[in-house]
């Protein structure tokens, strides 16, 4: 087991189970890397500033706050170059629901919307919910030795689109492969984006779960004329481990683009909670580092996990993650008696995330969620390993 040197402590287990957990009690007792929330309390200055929050006693209604919208401009100019006003800012309660919209104020009902593959499941119904159809562009998937990595394939992107497609979603650092997208494929994509005359979403939800050597660039940074065309969403619950907490915000420099949006939202979109607005204050305003040190600690996980995969199953295929605390593995080549996902649960009692939800490009895949304690994350691969071992 590692320590950290720095005052938080992501060794410690905190005991989930029997707190309606949807990571620890949706598969019973089984150990599980497969929802993207991490096992990490929270920071303390958010902890902090919801018992403040709490002991007001009062939860009224909350439509705004000016000091988020302060923190946030000067957080994508600080971190991104991205010089953004407040007004460009809208308040949601989660990032799945803007997905939704965005497939309904962007394109009419059998209309399509474009996206890579393989995706974040909720990237592949969102279309589908409001009656527009989900249309694929498969990844390229490079392999050097038993690193495999993908990248935006845009000849597919160009067979792919139609007159029909209205909008292209975009996973930007990308679930479940893990890509930080580069500043050149980016500006590419944005060109596709541009002459086909689509409406850019970008999901940049892990932005701030940066490995050392990466740098998350948001596509409407990018320039003026791509910023028109596109809606950013972000939320702090993934960086701080606040999901539940139901907060997030788009950010749209298109007077149009975000009117749009906000109508289609109109009567299906819940504002967000006070709770949520006090939490991401803090998150965002106290506790970069927080993200710092937590960084650190993912990335001793991640590089752990690749050589446990090295040295116990050689012959399964993993990514090395740019971003996100989620490691993509391809279980195909071990022929497994039945679905490696079944199969893990069942005789390991680890719950990993489905592959094959994430599209068919995913089916014999797995998604690691490997943002847990260090003891966590090894108990779990010794149980996949003693369960291979017993075939």
């Amino acid at each position: 087991m590692t320590t950290t040197t720095s005052p938080y402590d992501f060794d410690t287990y905190v005991e989930r189970r029997n707190t309606g957990s949807a990571k620890w009690d949706y598969f019973g007792d089984v150990l599980p890397l497969w929802v993207a929330d991490s096992d990490f309390r929270c920071p303390e200055p958010v902890l902090r500033a919801m018992h403040e929050r709490v002991d007001h006693g009062i939860f009224g209604y909350q439509m705004d706050s000016p000091r988020l919208r302060e923190i946030l401009v000067e957080r994508m100019a600080s971190h991104y170059g991205w010089i953004i006003e407040a007004k460009n800012i809208t308040f949601l309660p989660n990032l799945v629901s803007a997905l939704n919209v965005s497939a309904r104020a962007f394109a009419e009902p059998g209309e399509s919307v474009l996206m890579n593959s393989p995706i974040y499941p909720p990237f592949i119904s969102a279309p589908k919910n409001g009656g527009r159809e989900a249309i694929f562009a498969e990844l390229a998937q490079i392999q050097q030795g038993q690193i495999i990595r993908y990248e935006i394939d845009f000849d597919r992107l160009e067979a792919a689109v139609t007159p029909s497609t209205k909008v292209f979603l975009l996973c930007n650092p990308h679930n479940p492969v893990g890509r930080v997208y580069e500043k050149w494929e980016l500006e590419k994509l944005a060109d596709f984006c541009m002459r086909h005359n689509l409406i850019i979403c970008s999901d940049d939800i892990h932005c701030d779960l940066i490995f050392d050597g990466y740098r998350h660039q948001p596509i409407a940074a990018l320039a003026p004329e791509v910023a028109a065309r596109t809606i950013t969403i972000m939320a702090p619950s993934k960086t701080f481990n606040m999901p539940t907490l139901g907060f997030g915000f788009a950010i749209a420099q298109s007077e149009d683009i975000l009117k749009r949006f906000q109508t289609a939202s109109d009567g299906i979109m819940a504002h967000p909670g006070a709770i949520g607005y006090v939490a991401a204050e803090a998150a965002y305003g106290q506790c970069q580092d927080y993200v710092d040190a937590l960084m650190v600690y993912l990335e001793g996980n991640r590089n752990y996990l690749l050589r446990y995969f090295e040295e116990n199953f050689p012959q399964v295929p993993i990514t090395r993650p740019e971003g996100t605390y989620l490691a993509w593995s391809d279980w195909n080549a071990l022929n497994l008696p039945e679905a490696p996902f079944k199969f893990f649960l069942e005789k390991a009692k680890v719950a990993f995330s489905d592959g094959a939800s994430f599209g068919k490009p995913g089916e014999g895949f797995l998604r690691i969620n490997f943002a847990c304690p260090r003891a966590t994350l090894t108990e779990a691969l010794e149980r996949v390993s003693a369960a291979i071992a017993s075939l």
